[in-house]
């Protein structure tokens, strides 16, 4: 199974989708490309958000792309006349799922409550390469995210994210990369799934967004990681024997 993680640059306005569709047709060859949080509309929309949300139906080239590889993608999107901030997956031809984000950071740098309606639940969902969870961004900053997914029976977790860079260290690391890590290997081990965490980077509005996206083994090891700071678009391809070796040390330990 290969993945593409995509991290991108959004701007602040539609054309992300036209982008979004040409970076599908370069990486077609893959299994499955993932694109970060809000990857078709920006982070920081704000009062542009009622505007700029997109409707499913308008989202129909995707579902078409798909017919050549799923596509896992954030966006602002409109749902029975309530803006969220959503994380879609399309396979063969289809929408197959939507997860709304369950919790909207507000507080610091943070305004998403003011501004989404906060999505109520955590489900698997079946694809061609076996049961899937998605959560966007905070959602895995809590502890009952990362006990659904653990109770979901998946067997990969897309991970879609729009984390800000901050935690600057005199050694040149990032504290939020730091903890990112330690949340998304605790997720792994836990859950015994392969996670894939994709990050976006560029700046919106002082906000610089640091990437490092990066896809963790059921045994909770880094299998990749992207560089930080820039757009980078890679194929990883997946052991699935590593997942089911997680499972059978976990039923005996």
């Amino acid at each position: 199974m290969k993945i593409a993680l995509i991290q991108s640059a959004p701007k602040l306005n539609r054309s992300n989708l036209e982008d979004a569709v040409a970076l599908v047709e370069t990486h077609c060859d893959a299994d499955v490309v993932v694109f970060p949080e809000l990857a078709l509309s920006g982070y920081l929309l704000q009062d542009k958000l009622f505007e700029d949300a997109w409707n499913v139906e308008e989202l129909s080239i995707l579902a078409s792309k798909s017919e050549q590889c799923d596509i896992a993608i954030g966006a602002a999107l409109w749902d029975e006349g309530k803006v969220h901030n959503s994380a879609l997956y399309f396979s063969r031809g289809k929408l197959v799922h939507i997860h709304h984000k369950n919790h909207l950071p507000t507080y610091g740098m943070f305004e998403e409550g003011r501004y989404f309606i906060s999505g109520q639940s955590i489900k698997s969902f079946e694809t061609a390469y076996g049961k899937a969870i998605m959560v966007v961004c905070e959602d895995l900053w809590h502890a009952e995210t990362i006990a659904a997914i653990c109770a979901g029976g998946a067997e990969i977790v897309y991970v879609l994210s729009a984390s800000p860079a901050r935690g600057f260290n005199e050694e040149g690391t990032l504290e939020i990369e730091s903890q990112w890590d330690t949340l998304l290997k605790s997720t792994a081990l836990l859950s015994h799934n392969y996670v894939v965490f994709v990050n976006r980077v560029g700046f919106e509005d002082g906000l610089g967004f640091w990437g490092g996206s990066r896809i963790i083994t059921p045994m909770g090891e880094c299998e990749y990681v992207s560089d930080k700071f820039e757009r980078q678009n890679s194929v990883v391809e997946l052991s699935h024997t590593l997942q089911k070796l997680g499972r059978y040390l976990s039923r005996n330990s």
